[in-house]
Parts: C-alpha cells; structure tokens; sequence
C-alpha cells in the first residue's frame, strides 16, 4: 500500500490489477446492469442525444434495499478502506458513485477536463488543484480501453498546450490528443485510482462501462455536493459490515 500511496501523491493516480475477485465482478455487475437499464428506459431522450455518464448509483430510484446493500457492502470492503485510508489519511468520506459508458450518439467526442473547471473560473481552478481533492475510484464492469490521464496535473498547473485544449482555445478542441497524456487499459477487476482535479478523459470503446466510486478528504469542503438519497438509511447502515465511509458523511452534513 505504500508504493500505491507513493505513486498516487507523485502522478496522480494508481491501478491495481486484478483487485477484484471473479465473484466480486459478477455480484456487482448484477446490480450495475439492473441499475443501468432502469436508468435508460427512463432517461431514453436524454441517453440516445447527449448522455455519457449517470450518477447517484446508490439510491434508491432504481434499485430496491437488498441490491443498494450490496453497493454499499461493496464500495466499504476491507480491501476497498484500506486502499482508500491509504491514500486519504484524514477520515475518507463517501460523495457519490457515477456510471461511464459509451455514448448511444456517436457524434460525441471523448473531452480531457478537470472536475473542477465545472464549479470555478480559471483563476480559482490553479486555487482548488492544491487543495484537498475528490478521488474516483473506477470499477471496470467489463474490459475496457481505459482512461487517458496526465500525469501530476493533480498538483500542477496545465502548460499552454494543455489550458488551449481543455479550454477550447485559439482554435484547439477538447477532443484533441495531449502530448503529455498516457492511456491505461483496464480490465474487469482492476481498480483505478485518480484525483479527480488531475487532467483525464475516458476512453470510448469495447464493453465500456465505468463503476466510479467518489471518495474526498473530510477536510475538504465536498459535503453540500453529496445528495442525501445516495447515503444509506437507518436499516441499510446496521447491516453495512463497515458503514464507516458513509458515517463520516453524514456527520459532515450535519455540520453544513
């Protein structure tokens, strides 16, 4: 775990090959699927024309208690704390879960962006990359052709090359390759870490459907992002094994 943390705080990201058991993959991806295809019969307009992603995987619109049990007995194993606790040291907190997956209108491009560009201006984007961040913990249901990332834009700014293209400026488009990029295959069972301020893009093709699992350091100030139906109620958090990661949400929240 320490090389893992080493390398997160130095590049930005880590993966884990074959993390995951066979039987781990196939429980999940159940309850991945069954989300999934509620999500599209009832988002049809907005998933043929524009979507890419869905979000609030843990709630409780498409899926009943027993399957929301085993997100959550999923997204808390031992094995998943104790990566994560590697990485935040001060009191992880669950934020959200997203699912990525290939787009049904082949007219849209895969974009290199950073999380944050969605909630400040550029001025204050070079403030919150050397704050604390949000970490997607990424789930490969099937093999996929991965993630493109740029290695240590979680703890520095973009080079000019990189600001036009993310920007869409002096003629660049987000949709162009990176110089300073690398790809990452992944395959069902690997687990992927990455910051989500650092400099990324998903990669479309194959199988491709992305389980992100949102993670933030407590000391960051993420809790009015989190929507109250992805937490755990009252019946689901006494039969969580380890409802730690979701307690210290709540317990932000009440602060707020």
């Amino acid at each position: 775990m320490k090389d893992n943390s080493m390398q997160y705080n130095d590049q930005g990201y880590v993966v884990i090959r074959n993390f995951f058991t066979l039987c781990e993959m196939d429980t999940i991806r159940n309850v991945i699927l069954k989300f999934h295809e509620a999500w599209k019969t009832d988002n049809k307009d907005f998933y043929e024309t524009e979507a890419f992603n869905s979000s609030l995987i843990t709630g409780s619109q498409y899926l009943n208690d027993e399957d929301r049990l085993i997100l959550f007995n999923f997204i808390s194993s031992k094995k998943m704390m104790t990566t994560i606790e590697s990485i935040i040291t001060a009191t992880p907190a669950f934020m959200n879960t997203q699912l990525f997956f290939n787009p049904f209108n082949k007219q849209l491009k895969t974009f290199w962006h950073r999380d944050c560009q969605y909630d400040f201006d550029l001025e204050d984007q070079k403030r919150v990359i050397f704050e604390p961040q949000v970490m997607h913990l990424r789930v490969p249901i099937f093999d996929e052709l991965g993630m493109q990332l740029v290695p240590g834009t979680h703890k520095r700014w973009d080079t000019m090359e990189e600001l036009d293209v993310r920007m869409e400026r002096k003629n660049r488009t987000s949709c162009e390759e990176l110089s300073s990029s690398t790809q990452i295959k992944l395959d069902a069972g690997d687990l992927l870490l990455f910051s989500a301020d650092m400099i990324h893009r998903g990669v479309y093709g194959l199988d491709r459907l992305a389980f992100d699992i949102l993670v933030f350091d407590s000391r960051g100030n993420y809790a009015d992002y989190v929507d109250d139906d992805c937490l755990p109620n009252t019946a689901l958090l006494e039969k969580i094994h380890d409802p730690r990661l979701f307690l210290n949400t709540m317990n932000l929240k009440t602060r707020i």
